[in-house]
């Protein structure tokens, strides 16, 4: 499974940003993409990974971070194989390399990530 993030950048406090991330590859032939939970997490410099968001398979309920509870809506579109990270509200600590996960037991995937940088 490839899994590509877009739509990181440079955004002052109070702003916002919607992240994208696109599924493709073999396993997503085999697995219908609605059957894998589809996962957001971020890390910060100096930092590990931490989760922010988990959309559940099947049309599954969807779970936030407290740290991100009311600012950020994920959501996932199963014909196009992409879920949306909405970030809203923005602070500096949001900042960091947002990944994309995808998992379907046993087999857990990640994308490469993209920069989120919130800074005036």
């Amino acid at each position: 499974v490839e899994l590509v993030e877009s739509g990181g950048g440079l955004v002052q406090p109070g702003g916002s940003l919607r992240l994208t991330c696109t599924a493709s590859g073999v396993n997503m032939r085999r697995y219908s993409f609605s059957t894998y939970v589809m996962m957001w997490y971020r890390q910060a410099p100096g930092k590990e990974r931490e989760f922010v968001a988990r959309l559940n398979s099947d049309g599954g309920s969807t779970v936030y971070a407290d740290s991100v509870k009311g600012r950020f809506t994920a959501s996932r579109d199963d014909a196009k194989k992409t879920v949306l990270l909405e970030m809203t509200d923005l602070k500096p600590e949001d900042t960091g390399v947002y990944f994309c996960s995808a998992y379907n037991y046993p087999n857990q995937f990640w994308g490469q990530g993209t920069q989120v940088t919130v800074s005036s």
